[in-house]
């Protein structure tokens, strides 16, 4: 079997509380992400999902370097990025590009469409020798479904769509193998959501992509990912291929997000069961010992505030055929059907 593209183990960002003014005192931190592992495969897509604050977004700015993890290893292609830094970093950031969520604040307001989309070229010259880059910078813009006579045009001058459209041609300017795509989709329209979503999809395999798709939309995730993530404060709870984590959800965090999907059907939303989760997640400066999620869990006992659980196939799952026996981080974790399942496309 190939070795992952991507590999993340242990990966750690805590934010230090201080005290003080002169003499700064630290008397906490805020866990953002606290130990997270996943690895992504050559032309995978990896979705992951989860409620606002979980630590999404800082697991996307530490796999391009934006931000420095506390602990642990981002390794591509065998080589830990975490440790790099000058050509050496500027070389692997080539290869692992970025879209950002807003469309508009991602773009700067001063420079025209083939500026930012040809930014990326000053910093590698290799790419594009300077005579070839409008001629690059049009094809892309043709490739993203925008007019190539829109290159001196400014960002103020497109819809989000359009924005959205420039942001995903300027990550893939320089032929990247992944792109961390960071809530890509939230803040367009529902009909301009699935336009986007359908050209990622088309660039993957025109461009052999591989993609981590961060998004708390478990719609969208189901359509465009291969395998699924969830998080909970900071921690991946279950993960698994889609079908596993969409018709056969183990953990009990899973299957209340999915009991808050929508369902189109009349008959079948009636007959569903919908979760309501007690109490509010609590703060990353205080989490709960054990599993982090037994505070707000119908499940809990004793020996959840004792012991965490490991992000792996439950024992007393294991010997079950099937998608149920897919890496559930709960004590009592079974399954339990949430969602109808999708009819097949005829």
């Amino acid at each position: 079997m190939a070795e992952p593209i991507l590999e993340v183990s242990g990966l750690v960002k805590h934010y230090p509380l201080t005290t003080g003014i002169l003499f700064k005192k630290q008397v906490g931190a805020v866990k953002a992400v606290d130990g997270v592992d996943f690895q992504l495969d050559q032309g995978e897509t990896l979705g992951i999902v989860g409620e606002s604050g979980c630590g999404k977004s800082t697991v996307a700015k530490m796999l391009v370097n934006l931000e420095r993890p506390t602990a642990g290893s981002i390794t591509y292609k065998g080589e830990d990025i975490t440790t790099l830094s000058g050509k050496a970093l500027r070389s692997v950031r080539r290869n692992i590009q970025m879209v950002f969520q807003d469309p508009y604040t991602s773009l700067n307001p001063r420079m025209t469409v083939g500026d930012i989309i040809g930014e990326p070229y000053d910093i590698h010259p290799e790419v594009a020798p300077k005579g070839d880059r409008r001629r690059k910078v049009q094809d892309l813009l043709d490739v993203v479904g925008l007019n190539p006579e829109y290159i001196n045009r400014y960002p103020h001058q497109f819809s989000g769509g359009q924005r959205q459209r420039i942001g995903i041609a300027r990550g893939l300017a320089l032929r990247p193998e992944i792109i961390v795509a960071d809530e890509p989709v939230s803040a367009l329209d529902v009909s301009i959501q699935a336009q986007v979503i359908n050209l990622l999809d088309r660039l993957q395999n025109d461009f052999e992509l591989s993609y981590i798709f961060i998004a708390h939309d478990l719609s969208i995730v189901r359509h465009i990912s291969d395998r699924v993530g969830v998080m909970y404060l900071g921690r991946i709870v279950e993960i698994g291929k889609d079908a596993e984590i969409y018709d056969h959800p183990t953990h009990p965090y899973t299957q209340a997000l999915l009991s808050a999907v929508p369902v189109p059907d009349p008959e079948a939303r009636e007959h569903r069961e919908r979760i309501i989760l007690a109490g509010d997640v609590p703060s990353p400066t205080n989490i709960p010992s054990g599993c982090r999620f037994r505070t707000r869990c119908w499940k809990a006992q004793d020996r959840c505030a004792a012991e965490v659980p490991l992000l792996a196939v439950p024992p007393h799952l294991s010997l079950l055929p099937g998608p149920t026996a897919h890496d559930s981080a709960c004590h009592f974790a079974e399954e339990k059907q949430v969602v109808p399942p999708e009819e097949p496309s005829e």
